[in-house]
């Protein structure tokens, strides 16, 4: 399974970020480098979340549902991704808790855009992840919350523990600012040290 951020750069995940850059009126770079830094945020969290026994079953349930079959991402271009927002916000509630303006805040500092665009961006991105594990939980025939918690580290990544660690800088910082100084250099300054990011941030 290919991660998250890989994504980015299939004819579906194109679609996403024209559409989302559409919706903030931000350019489709910009939007691509905010979504770089989110994406394996949210999915970072999703792992904490499905370490325990519990939480990778909760979420199996929750991708058993057909709103997150997958046909998410037949759906970017149809009426524009407002209507996402709605059910993002809940999604991210429940895996960012109140750390949600806080990463908004420090991602948008981070690339020089206003915390409220980021936010939207957020609650859009965090169907579309729903749909992406959903999807990829029928193709491999995934039915238990063991098998669950490897879907969600290959979607994440080979880089897991740097991802992670990003996560963590927002979620444990209470220093404002410097958090976005924080993640710029783990993300910037590591580019050799993360296959993932790294390759999406290069040149």
């Amino acid at each position: 399974m290919a991660s998250i951020l890989d994504f980015l750069d299939t004819e579906k995940g194109k679609e996403f970020v024209q559409k989302s850059s559409e919706e903030v009126n931000e350019s489709p770079d910009k939007v691509k480098s905010a979504l770089g830094m989110a994406l394996p945020m949210i999915m970072g969290a999703i792992k904490k979340n499905v370490d325990s026994p519990e939480g990778a079953e909760d979420l199996n349930r929750e991708l058993k549902k057909e709103k997150h079959d997958g046909s998410v991402l037949d759906k970017l271009g149809v009426g524009g991704l407002s209507g996402l927002m709605g059910e993002g916000s809940g999604i991210l509630s429940h895996v960012l808790g109140g750390s949600q303006s806080k990463i908004a805040s420090a991602v948008g500092s981070a690339i020089g855009m206003d915390a409220s665009k980021v936010s939207k961006l957020l609650q859009m991105a965090a169907p579309v992840i729903m749909g992406i594990l959903g999807k990829q939980k029928r193709k491999d025939n995934i039915d238990s919350g063991g098998g669950i918690s490897d879907l969600v580290g290959s979607v994440l990544g080979t880089n897991s523990s740097h991802d992670q660690s990003m996560l963590e800088t927002f979620m444990n910082s209470d220093k404002g600012g410097k958090i976005a100084d924080d993640i710029a250099g783990k993300i910037f300054g590591n580019k050799d040290k993360s296959k993932g990011l790294g390759s999406f941030f290069k040149g």
